[in-house]
This record gives C-alpha cells, structure tokens and sequence, in this order.
C-alpha cells in the first residue's frame, strides 16, 4: 500500500513516574492535554500500514473485522499458552474485546473501537489481558505500547482460518448456559440489523452479501496497492473485470492496507453461483499481475477511472 505509515507519539517523559489519572483529566505533565492524548497514550510506536501483514490469513481477517455480521474461527496459540481454546469472533455483547467463559474459552473480538492506530496490538493487548483473566469474566484492557505484543506474536501465523459465518449471534451464548429472555432479546435485535454474508470456498478472502434489493461481492486482496491497481486496469481495459453476465465491478475501497474491490450482483445470483466465475477472475487476475509493461492509452484512462470509483463502506 501506498499510505504512511502512522506515528503515535507522546508528551516529552516527566521527571520520575508519571501518575496514573482519569483518561479525560489533564496530564500531570501540565503539558495542558488530557491524559488520554499524552502520557495516556504509552510508549511511542510506528503503526504499520497492513498491520495484519504476515499472518496466512490476513484477508480473511481483515474481512471479519470490517463487512461480516456475525462468524467465528478458532485460534492456534503458540508458546506457553499453546492448546488453550480461544476463538476469534466478529463482535461481543456490550462491544468488549474479550471474554472468557466459564470453562476457560477465550472469545476474542474484531469489531471492537479503539485508538492506539495498530489494530494488530490492540488484538494482541485484548489476548494478553484473556489470557490472565479469570473464567467467566469479560475482559479489561490496558494502554498500548510499544511493548504491548502483536497478535502476530501469540499465534500460528502460518496456521489456516477456518471461518464459519453465522446467520445470528447465537455465539455469544455458552452452550453450557442457559440463554435467558434479555439475551435472546439481545440477540434477536443484534441479528436484525446483519445483512445476508456468506464466504466464498473457493477463493481466499470474498464474502457475498445481500444489503435489501441488491447483493454484492467484496473480495479483499493481499497484493500491493499500486500493481493490483494496474492489473486491474488491464482487465478493465480488456474487458475482463466482470464475474459473469450481468455482474459489474462498481469500485473498491480500502481496510487495515488491503485493497477490497466490490461487484454487483444480479439479485437473486447467491454465493453458491459466484464461485467459479470468482476462481476464473483470480485466473485473469494473476496473470495480470504478471505483466509489467507499461500501461497501455486505454488502460491509463482505465487506471484514472479506478482511482475514482472509490465505494463507501456499509
């Protein structure tokens, strides 16, 4: 990706430790600024641009965090805590980035809003705080650092996501429990407002989505931004940036470094009917990536007309 990389940085370091105070009272620095925007802020770091990056399955991830209702995926942990259950999910009651249940199974949210700039630590900070936190308990976070671990760190970064979405939030509930009315009130109202999703099997990373009379694809990408952007000018310019009849690529935008671009749907089409024609646009598409002669007349005007359609996240 083109974009900076984002510096988080901090108020010059008091004499001796600095007391710790309420996030939105003033720093006892006097630097004049809440605590939460100096001292509050930890040490300072270089977000990354894909702070996903590394992991087999960063578009999966990145997907889950930013378009999918509702799904789940079991986590492989590596070093001491190795064999200990925990599972990735999209989002958790009352927005908490974690809980633990009663029979020590970690749930570890993505959805979850936070200010540090590195989603990948603030992940990380959410399973190192599970991890020590006692079962049966929701899960409370501390600052970000530069010494907070990446979840790149806890995990089997080469390890498969196995993703399963769910027509509901019927995963919140322990299956030892007993679902009271105030959840399943919680739960029917959550499901309510989850447009239809479902992932494709046969790519990595696209997920089909109904959003009331129209149905989409978003298909987040691993490539670099600036050639995958001349790929697929070259396929636009070819005719060959579509997934079928009557689809149509309208854009694309951009989540946590990756490039996700997005077709229109037929209503009516499902995900099921979309697999092949999305494995034979992977085909176009990595031979595309190949090329690296310079961009045709057509295919620059191709190019100029991407860079515009940029489409608003729903």
């Amino acid at each position: 990706m083109s974009k900076k990389s984002r510096r988080v940085e901090v108020a010059p370091v008091m004499d001796g430790e600095v007391p710790v105070v309420g996030m939105r009272e003033p720093c006892p620095c006097g630097s004049g600024r809440r605590y939460k925007a100096c001292h509050g802020k930890g040490e300072e770091f270089v977000a990354p641009a894909r702070p996903f990056e590394g992991l087999a399955f960063e578009c999966d991830l990145v997907a889950l965090r930013e378009v999918v209702p509702a799904a789940t995926a079991p986590l492989t942990l590596t070093g001491e805590h190795k064999g200990r259950k925990t599972t990735l999910v999209t989002v958790l009651p009352a927005a908490w980035p974690a809980i633990v249940r009663e029979d020590g199974e970690i749930l570890l949210a993505l959805q979850v809003n936070v200010g540090s700039g590195d989603a990948s630590r603030d992940l990380g900070e959410a399973l190192s705080c599970a991890l020590a936190t006692e079962p049966g308990q929701p899960v409370e976070t501390g600052r970000v650092s530069a010494e907070t671990p990446r979840i790149q760190d806890l995990i089997d970064v080469a390890a498969p996501l196995a993703v399963t979405v769910h027509d509901t939030f019927d995963y919140w509930v322990d299956s030892n429990a007993e679902m009271t009315d105030e959840v399943k009130s919680s739960i029917e109202r959550a499901s309510a407002y989850a447009h239809p999703t479902a992932r494709l099997t046969s790519v990595d990373g696209a997920y089909w989505t109904q959003m009331g009379e129209k149905e989409h694809l978003r298909w987040f990408m691993p490539y670099d931004e600036e050639p995958l952007l001349n790929a697929l000018a070259r396929l636009k310019a070819a005719g060959e940036d579509d997934l079928g009849e009557g689809t149509r690529f309208v854009g694309m935008f951009r989540a946590q470094g990756l490039v996700c671009p997005v077709w229109d749907l037929p209503l009516g089409t499902g995900a099921a009917a979309i697999e092949e024609p999305a494995v034979a646009f992977g085909k176009r598409l990595t031979t595309a990536l190949k090329v690296i002669d310079p961009l045709t007349d057509e295919e620059r005007r191709a190019r100029s007309g991407l860079t515009t359609r940029q489409v608003t996240l729903r």
